[in-house]
């Protein structure tokens, strides 16, 4: 589906969820994530996520209600973090973030880390706060099939999302085929590999090509291939540049060339085994 040149993604609920949304990870809570949100915004986004372990929802929120832009607008999405997880402590956290937030919902709310021995007992309590209607859509990150397997033996919902790392060097294949069959949307974190993304050949000379850069093709290349993405960045040039991706398309062989990049390489942490 497009709407105001940018795709969106149905979830399996049915919420439409912006393909592209602003990753604040790393953003300071003193005007820096304001700063950013709102260039996001003013840019086009309509997606921005966040997590109670960046600590700067507060400022996230501030930088909603001062865009000017109704807050239905908005897909605004947090995550309950390692320590806030288990099912009391989940609801107590879910309640933090809606204060930090200022606002009475959330579009979407994640499990940030699949901790083995609460992250069931995590998602029951969001399965009550979806029933509640205070959060639109549940889902999870960083869970392997097999972690969703189990998860979705325990539980009534199939999460909406798994947000993972993947980029032109990480394709996760199998997660993506498991997430197609089970109607659970993939959403990729560090998309463009810190910037990596902007040093590899393959991606400049497909570049070259459609007059774009190789970080604009390494995320027209996700969203081509059904995976929604997040790229962090607190640069208002950087944030207008990576929106840039709905007015050109990847032919058949340049996806294939940019599948040809994946080496299964991690850039970012594995908490996903933790007790």
């Amino acid at each position: 589906m497009t709407l105001n040149n940018q795709t969106f993604f149905s979830l399996n609920n049915g919420l439409k969820m912006p393909a592209i949304g602003l990753g604040v990870l790393f953003a300071k809570n003193d005007g820096e994530v304001e700063r950013a949100v709102v260039a996001a915004l003013k840019s086009g986004y309509r997606k921005i996520d966040t997590a109670s372990a960046y600590q700067n929802e507060e400022g996230v929120g501030r930088a909603i209600r001062e865009s000017g832009i109704d807050r239905k607008e908005i897909f605004l999405a947090t995550k309950v973090w390692n320590t806030d997880q288990g099912y009391e402590k989940t609801l107590l956290a879910f309640d933090q973030s809606l204060k930090l937030l200022q606002t009475d919902y959330i579009d979407l709310y994640l499990v940030h880390w699949p901790v083995k021995s609460k992250y069931k007992e995590t998602y029951h309590a969001m399965e009550e706060i979806y029933s509640s209607g205070q959060v639109k859509a549940i889902g999870v990150c960083n869970f392997s099939t097999e972690q969703l397997e189990d998860l979705m033996e325990h539980s009534s919902i199939v999460p909406a999302i798994n947000q993972v790392e993947m980029h032109p060097h990480l394709h996760q294949k199998e997660l993506l085929k498991f997430a197609t069959d089970h109607q659970i949307q993939l959403e990729a974190w560090r998309p463009i590999m810190m910037g990596e993304a902007a040093n590899i050949p393959e991606l400049i000379t497909i570049g070259t090509v459609h007059q774009k850069s190789p970080v604009q093709i390494a995320l027209r290349w996700l969203v081509q291939r059904g995976v929604a993405v997040i790229p962090k960045s607190i640069t208002s040039q950087r944030i207008y540049h990576n929106f840039e991706i709905f007015d050109f398309e990847l032919t058949i062989e340049e996806m294939r060339v940019i599948e040809g990049l994946n080496r299964n390489r991690h850039l970012g942490e594995d908490l996903s085994h933790i007790e």
